[in-house]
This record gives structure tokens, C-alpha cells and sequence, in this order.
């Protein structure tokens, strides 16, 4: 099992930056991919950026391409978002994921920290 602990949600006015943090800890080998992803009210739940292990690569929602930035510190085991220039469209509960790509059985979401972004 793998635990997660995330951080850093909060109020925020648009145009202004927050840093969520995801921090695992228990079973972590097996995990080669991470992500997060967010979901509003009445809306369904939609990736926003992930993060491939092995080479580093990510990939981001094009609603936020440009404004968020996802990363990892392997010693820490935590995953960070970076979030800037936010907009009040992106206030969600922003979910954090760290899983296996060929292992479907290896999948573990954080319990959420939400976001709201006013105008």
C-alpha cells in the first residue's frame, strides 16, 4: 500500500501562484508514473499533468499548459504542481495519483486539497 499525503491547496486570488505537494510513503517500488488531477464542482474528474518516472517526460491538460508545472524530488518522495498565472476556472479539488503504467493493480490517489481561485 501507498500513503499520500498532499499540501498546499488554499484561497488565492487569479493571477496569483500556489505549490501543491504529494507526499508517499509504505510500498512507493512500482511506481513509475504521477500526476494530478483536479475536479470542480458538477464537472467530472480531468488530468491536468503527469510524469513519467523513468524519463522525466510530462504532459499537461492545454487548459493549463504554459501556467502549471509538474515535478517530483525523489528523496523527498514528493510530487509538486506548480501552479501560476491562475485563473478562477481552475478552482477544483486537486487530486494527486501515483500509479504504474502496465500494472492497473498498482494505483493510489491522495485524498485531495482544494483550490479555489477568486476573481
Amino acid at each position: 500500500q501507498v500513503q499520500l499525503v498532499e499540501s498546499g491547496g488554499g484561497l488565492v486570488q487569479a493571477g496569483g501562484s500556489l505549490r501543491l505537494s504529494c507526499a508517499a510513503s509504505g510500498s512507493i517500488f512500482g511506481i513509475n508514473a504521477m500526476g494530478w488531477y483536479r475536479q470542480a464542482p458538477g464537472k467530472q474528474r480531468e488530468l491536468v499533468a503527469t510524469l513519467i518516472s523513468s524519463s522525466g517526460s510530462t504532459d499537461y491538460a492545454d487548459s493549463v499548459k504554459g501556467r502549471f508545472t509538474i515535478s517530483r524530488d525523489n528523496a523527498k518522495n514528493t510530487v509538486y504542481l506548480q501552479m501560476n498565472t491562475l485563473k478562477p476556472e481552475d478552482t477544483a479539488v486537486y487530486y494527486c495519483r501515483v500509479y504504474n503504467r502496465f500494472f492497473k493493480s498498482v494505483d493510489f490517489w491522495g485524498q485531495g486539497t482544494q483550490v479555489t481561485v477568486s476573481s
